[in-house]
């Protein structure tokens, strides 16, 4: 197993492992992800029918309303929330949401180099990213 380190912006301190979940798509946590089910329901949205519960929730940045930070709070109230949260630029929505919701989150992150699947370990205390990916047979 191959194990990729990249180096962002520490945002909300934490240190968590879980499975990846990548998305090249802005997301709108307030219509584009269902607070009672975690599952995100936006149309067209590449990830669409998956659930964000306890994975590594990676994105380029969010976008929409200000009401998507108390989303974000609401869903890890009900244990539907990601485990960490990365984003290539922060937005106040998303940063706001995974403050009051205490998610570990950082940014700068070129979020290419993350596969849906992969294996990754998140310190968001000093912004580092470790991604481990099986090798293809």
């Amino acid at each position: 197993m191959k194990v990729k380190t990249l180096k962002g912006r520490p945002i909300v301190p934490g240190h968590c492992r879980g499975k990846a979940l990548v998305s090249m798509k802005p997301i709108s946590f307030l219509g584009g992800v269902d607070p009672d089910s975690g599952l995100i329901v936006e149309v067209g949205h590449d990830l669409k029918g998956k659930s964000v519960k306890g994975t590594i929730l990676c994105f380029p940045h969010g976008h929409g309303s200000t009401v998507g930070s108390y989303v974000v709070y609401s869903l890890v109230k009900r244990g539907l929330g990601p485990k960490a949260i990365i984003n290539q630029t922060a937005d106040s929505v998303v940063v706001v949401g995974a403050i009051i919701a205490e998610i570990p989150m950082v940014d700068q992150i070129d979020i290419q180099q993350i596969r849906t699947g992969d294996d990754v370990e998140v310190d968001c205390s000093k912004g580092i990213v470790k991604v481990a990916r099986r090798r293809q047979k």
